[in-house]
């Protein structure tokens, strides 16, 4: 049986998925993280559910952290047919799948495709709710921007940008945009196959217009489901009126805001959130 939080990868239809497996009881939890990130940006959750025994998957999607990259199908049905692939591959049938943001919009596809294999659904800040999104990730999905993401991975550049994000965390202004987390995805693209995997999943499913790619009509196949939706108030990427429109068209969909956090609820307060999950899945 794994070691408990030890890296792994498995070989999908030629394809290297990297992921944890914890070992645990009761239903199996899922977590799929959102755009430019990997499966690391739930260790904190990851560690408290860990401590109460519950039995977690945390994978890097394709394209993302340790799993392939360069050219390949990086559309939602493809992502949450890698999902299912995984499952299958580790003999789970069904799983309470967590979502965020990029991973929600994967997490409702895969409700759409594969409804047998989902006991309960979390979707945390979750794409795919609405049209609304950050302008920076607008502009990133213009051509062209194969041309600025070198010059923005660059050392020195990265370099000011963690000297100013810093200087403006010591009195409480760190903009979003300039946290540590982001700083170190724009350090990965400085790979070309990471930033090529990288925009061909934003183009899949953002344009200059905003999300250009809506479960909200699907959301009925959702319906026998219990939803929970997740935001911070202060969410500057996808607005939380996107989960409060979705949890008054589900008939078991809740909502919870976390106040004062942004994009990452999960990581501005873990323990909470392991709480919730906790509670949701029982």
């Amino acid at each position: 049986m794994p070691t408990t939080g030890t890296p792994q990868t498995v070989t999908l239809h030629g394809q290297e998925v990297a992921y944890q497996h914890i070992p645990g009881s009761g239903t199996p939890i899922l977590l799929v993280h959102g755009i430019g990130a990997s499966s690391t940006s739930w260790d904190a959750v990851v560690g408290l559910l860990a401590d109460r025994g519950v039995e977690l998957i945390a994978v890097d999607l394709p394209g993302h952290g340790r799993s392939s990259k360069g050219r390949g199908d990086y559309s939602l049905g493809a992502m949450a047919s890698t999902l299912r692939d995984l499952l299958d591959h580790l003999g789970v049938q069904r799983c309470v799948l967590v979502g965020h943001s990029l991973g929600g919009g994967v997490a409702l596809q895969f409700a759409y495709q594969f409804p047998q294999r989902i006991e309960r659904l979390v979707l945390v800040a979750s794409g795919g709710l609405g049209p609304e999104t950050s302008p920076l990730l607008r502009a990133a999905s213009l051509p062209g921007s194969e041309l600025v993401l070198p010059l923005i991975a660059n050392r020195r550049t990265l370099s000011a940008m963690t000297w100013v994000g810093d200087t403006l965390a010591r009195v409480g202004a760190r903009p979003q945009f300039l946290s540590e987390d982001s700083v170190a995805t724009l350090r990965e693209f400085a790979d070309p196959q990471a930033r090529g995997a990288f925009l061909a999943t934003l183009r899949s499913v953002v344009d200059i217009s905003g999300q250009r790619v809506s479960a909200v009509s699907k959301l009925p196949v959702a319906a026998h489901l219990p939803v929970l939706l997740v935001w911070g108030d202060r969410d500057l990427i996808i607005p939380m009126e996107h989960g409060r429109q979705a949890s008054e068209l589900l008939p078991d969909g809740t909502l919870v805001v976390f106040p004062g956090a942004g994009h990452e609820p999960h990581r501005f307060d873990p323990q909470r959130f392991a709480d919730l999950i906790v509670a949701f899945s029982e």
